[in-house]
């Protein structure tokens, strides 16, 4: 047997979840594609990423957001989306180059999660 695995949504909790989706949706520019506020779980997406966003349910112990990683978005423009953000968000570096390839910065999401937006940076035609 042949096991495929056809896609990965990340689920990140937050007690607040009507003010993640606005976070994502006003701030970042996602668009909310289901929204059950009855069920408490959401689901926003920016070109091909999708992330849920979810009410934690009575098998999890939850106390506050955490995560241990970070939420690596492979973005074009990424100079545009740091232009739309810096001001307003929480910073954790911002925009440079790195000597393996990429052009990125972090920041953190209104439940404190670490989302870095990074695109390869093309070297200059001799």
């Amino acid at each position: 047997m042949t096991t495929k695995v056809n896609k990965l949504t990340p689920m990140i909790y937050a007690t607040d979840v009507q003010g993640t989706v606005d976070f994502y949706v006003k701030t970042l520019g996602f668009t909310c594609l289901a929204n059950e506020k009855d069920w408490g779980w959401a689901t926003v997406q920016l070109g091909s990423a999708e992330l849920m966003i979810s009410k934690p349910n009575d098998h999890i112990a939850f106390e506050k957001p955490t995560f241990t990683g970070s939420f690596y978005f492979h973005a074009d423009g990424v100079d545009e989306i740091w232009d739309r953000v810096k001001d307003n968000l929480k910073i954790c570096y911002p925009i440079e180059n790195f000597e393996y390839g990429m052009r990125e910065f972090a920041v953190y999401d209104n439940n404190g999660y670490l989302l870095q937006f990074g695109q390869a940076v093309t070297a200059p035609a001799n």
